[in-house]
């Protein structure tokens, strides 16, 4: 079984297929570390927050925007 292992790392290494293969891990494994730090909840939180602060700004100016139309169409 080793040496099954040895041997294809030995191709991998001569050929520059290797190469492609080990530049693809990487950009997986970077894929990875983002979505695990997105998961843990700490970029959750951080578009949570985003998302509620423009939340509150659409309600403050639909609310003034409510008033205005209100209060100018008693005059």
């Amino acid at each position: 079984m080793f040496k099954y292992i040895n041997k294809l790392f030995d191709k991998i290494k001569k050929s520059e297929k290797g190469q492609g293969m080990v530049e693809y891990a990487l950009i997986i494994a970077f894929v990875a570390a983002i979505a695990i730090y997105a998961l843990n909840g700490r970029l959750g939180n951080a578009v949570k927050t985003s998302f509620d602060n423009a939340e509150s700004g659409v309600r403050s100016a639909a609310d003034i925007a409510n008033k205005d139309l209100s209060g100018s169409g008693g005059n």
